[in-house]
């Protein structure tokens, strides 16, 4: 029902006006002259206010908003407002459905009570142009913000490829360089997440599921180019599957803890990730350890497609449904994002 009153609601707010135009005056004159009259008596007129209103309603007022010669359609209204006019008053006169008119219909008053009320119907019918003037620049506005939000969240989305094949193959020169027996494997893999990338994250939403898969394999990704075994716990909690998620929106925090709290002959280095799903909101924690020696003062600010990346895809995406929580603490770094899903 909603959606149907927003694609009529232009018809809807005509045919509500003239049905209170209607009801009210066949109301009055009901008691008076009966039900059979009391229509003949709303009828006549309502044909004059009709052709006057949708006159000016669909000519004068898109030709005067498009030229603006206000003079020219002064002169065309006042034309049209007279045959108008004269139409309601000589029907009045000549048709009515009572036995003989009443005296009133040939007064100056009666004539002048005509003008106004017609007046008055005009008026109110013009209102409702610019109320259907106000409603399609509100529908334009909102596509062009809707296309503006689209075109800057597909900007931020580009920037996230060539920063994580940047890494990646960062990842990758280290472990040529030092000849790993693991580089053909860090190759296939880097194929298939850069498949992902290209495919599947290009869309508004992923399946969580496939999400995770690739947060796993960029895991074991970086475990490849350590030295050294670094404790790492990845914990999924609730059922992933039939949940939607903005694509790489968890991966900033992923790299950001191997970035700056996992380093070569680290053995204080440790990360730990948990995700938990629910069926109206997801929480996801990353936290890292760094050394004491090395602690920044403040956390750290990643350039490029980090922090500031992120808070603006999740304001795009999710729109007063997001929290995000950053704790720096002189032995580890946390970050704890809140995502209430739709």
């Amino acid at each position: 029902m909603p959606a149907f009153v927003r694609r009529h609601r232009v018809l809807l707010l005509h045919l509500s006006f003239w049905g209170a135009y209607c009801s009210f005056y066949f109301y009055q004159l009901y008691p008076e002259y009966g039900g059979r009259a009391a229509v003949l008596l709303v009828a006549g007129p309502l044909l004059g206010n009709v052709l006057l209103a949708y006159f000016t309603y669909g000519y004068l007022l898109p030709r005067w908003l498009a030229h603006h010669r206000l003079a020219r359609s002064l002169l065309a209204f006042g034309g049209a407002l007279g045959l108008a006019v004269a139409l309601k008053v000589g029907l009045a006169r000549a048709y009515s459905p009572l036995p003989a008119p009443p005296p009133y219909v040939y007064s100056a008053s009666f004539v002048v009570a005509t003008i106004l009320s017609t007046l008055f119907v005009v008026l109110f019918v013009a209102m409702l142009r610019f109320a259907v003037g106000w409603f399609e620049l509100e529908a334009r506005t909102k596509a062009l913000e809707n296309a503006q939000l689209t075109t800057e969240l597909q900007f931020l989305k580009a920037q996230i490829n060539p920063h994580f094949l940047f890494n990646t193959l960062n990842n990758l020169y280290y472990l040529a360089y030092t000849q790993s027996p693991h580089t053909p494997e860090v190759v296939a893999k880097l194929a298939q997440m850069m498949r992902y990338l290209l495919e599947e994250a290009s869309q508004s939403t992923v399946p969580l599921s496939q999400e995770i898969e690739f947060m796993r394999s960029y895991l074991s990704l970086e475990q490849l180019r350590l030295n050294h075994p670094v404790p790492l716990t990845f914990t999924v909690e609730g059922e992933p599957a039939g949940v939607a998620i903005a694509p790489l929106i968890l991966m900033t925090f992923l790299e950001n803890a191997f970035k700056h709290g996992v380093h070569n002959n680290d053995p204080a280095a440790w990360v730990r990730v948990h995700l938990r799903v629910a069926a109206t909101r997801c929480d996801y924690t990353v936290a890292n350890g760094r050394p004491l020696a090395s602690a920044p003062a403040a956390p750290p600010t990643p350039s490029g497609t980090g922090l500031p990346n992120v808070r603006r895809r999740l304001a795009l995406s999710y729109p007063g449904r997001h929290e995000l929580r950053l704790d720096d603490a002189p032995a580890h770094y946390q970050a704890h994002l809140t995502l209430h899903l739709p």
